[in-house]
């Protein structure tokens, strides 16, 4: 059995923690009556709430979790999945987009600055993009950003913050586009 359905079944059967149980229960009704951005905006404030749980924070977040991405939970009906990022080192992504999938980052630990940014495509150039910064905002523990599909945004977050990450789907699975500023030079990664 992969370990993503391990980990999807400990959450149908209850063995996982009750309020990551919870979350995920009421994000797949939410989703399932109201799938793509709309129910999103649904879910946010459940997730928002899910990270100013300080039980829940100890438990995937706090100081003895170990760094890395790690799933918490992927719906096996839906596909939307809960990942926790437990950060070392800062970082700084450069603007990007989820493809076909939304995406909602709720942060536990310490802040993340976001960037959401105008894409247009370049008359003079026509393969490349004019990338312009939109609207800049910093996330707070318990708060979320919330990103419709397609739109692009970009993170930078301190070393040692953690946050938790919903996307629609496994972000591998479908085509994202990554953008440079400084060039309007634009790189699709694939599956």
């Amino acid at each position: 059995m992969s370990e993503l359905r391990q980990v999807a079944d400990a959450v149908a059967v209850g063995t996982v923690g009750g309020k990551l149980k919870k979350f995920c229960e009421e994000a797949h009704a939410i989703l399932a009556a109201s799938p793509g951005s709309e129910g999103a905006r649904r879910v946010k404030p459940l997730l928002e709430a899910l990270v100013a749980a300080p039980d829940f924070v100890a438990e995937h977040c706090g100081p003895d979790a170990k760094p890395g991405l790690h799933l918490l939970y992927e719906d096996p009906d839906l596909g939307f999945q809960v990942l926790a990022h437990v950060n070392d080192k800062g970082r700084v992504s450069p603007p990007h987009n989820h493809g076909a999938s939304w995406a909602i980052y709720a942060q536990a630990v310490g802040y993340t600055d976001m960037t959401e940014w105008a894409c247009t495509p370049d008359p003079a150039n026509p393969p490349r993009y004019e990338v312009k910064p939109a609207t800049k905002y910093r996330v707070n523990p318990g708060e979320a950003g919330i990103y419709a599909d397609g739109a692009v945004h970009s993170i930078d977050y301190q070393g040692g913050s953690r946050f938790v990450r919903v996307t629609g789907t496994n972000l591998d699975k479908i085509e994202r586009t990554f953008f440079n500023p400084a060039t309007g030079e634009s790189r699709v990664v694939t599956p």
